[in-house]
C-alpha cells in the first residue's frame, strides 16, 4: 500500500528545539520511526515576538514575518544536522514548522489516529512548571493518537551542573575521582 493508494505513511511526530531533552526525543523518534516503517516528521514550534497580538498588526508585518519564518527553518535545520549528521536519521526526514505555542503546533500535526508522538519530558522544578506550561502534559491531554514522553538524558543533570560552574567560574571538584580510578588512566608510552 502507498499514498499512490491513498493510504497515508505511517509518522512519527517529534517536537524538535535545541535542547538535550528535545534531541534525546529526536533520536528515540527515529528509533521508533525506524521500527514502525514510518516517516520522521521533526516539528518546531515558532511564533512571533509577543505572540499573535503582534502577528495581527497592520501593514509591514508580512517581511518580518517571512524573516521569523525563515530564522525557525533554519534553526530546525541546523538541529537536525546536528543531531543526526549528513547520514541523517535512517528513515524518510521531513522537517516541518509550527506555528504557535509548542504542545498547540504538535498536537494539529500529530491529528491522525495512526501516527505516533513523541516528545521530551525534561525534569522541571516547581518555578519553571509554574511559569512556563509543559509541553508533555499538554500532549498527552490533547493528543489524537498515542504520546511517547521521553525522559532526558541521564547525562543532562550532569550537563547543566557543569554548566552553572563553568558560568559561576568555579573550579573543577576532583576529590570524587579515586586513587583507584586514577590508575586506570596510564599515560601512553
Amino acid at each position: 500500500m502507498s499514498e499512490a493508494d491513498g493510504v497515508e505513511p505511517a509518522r512519527v511526530v517529534v517536537g524538535a528545539s535545541d535542547s538535550l531533552s528535545s534531541r534525546t526525543a529526536l533520536y528515540r523518534a527515529a528509533e521508533e520511526a525506524r521500527r514502525r516503517g514510518a516517516e520522521l516528521w521533526a516539528v518546531l514550534a515558532w511564533d512571533v515576538p509577543g505572540g499573535e497580538l503582534t502577528a495581527h498588526r497592520p501593514a509591514g508585518i508580512e517581511p518580518l514575518l517571512d524573516e521569523w519564518r525563515r530564522a525557525a527553518r533554519r534553526a530546525l535545520l541546523t538541529v537536525l544536522h546536528e543531531t543526526f549528521g549528513t547520514a541523517g536519521p535512517g528513515v524518510p526526514l521531513r522537517a516541518v514548522l509550527g506555528r504557535g505555542p509548542a504542545g498547540r503546533a504538535l498536537v494539529q500535526i500529530a491529528d491522525r489516529a495512526g501516527d505516533l508522538l513523541v516528545v521530551g519530558a525534561g525534569r522541571r522544578g516547581r518555578l519553571h512548571r509554574l511559569l512556563s506550561p509543559s509541553v508533555s502534559r499538554y500532549c498527552v491531554a490533547h493528543a489524537a493518537c498515542p504520546v511517547l514522553a521521553v525522559p532526558p538524558s541521564p547525562l543532562e543533570a550532569d550537563w547543566k551542573a557543569a554548566h552553572r560552574r563553568n558560568a559561576l567560574r568555579l573550579p573543577l571538584d576532583t576529590r570524587h575521582l579515586t586513587d583507584e580510578t586514577r590508575a586506570t588512566v596510564r599515560p601512553e608510552r
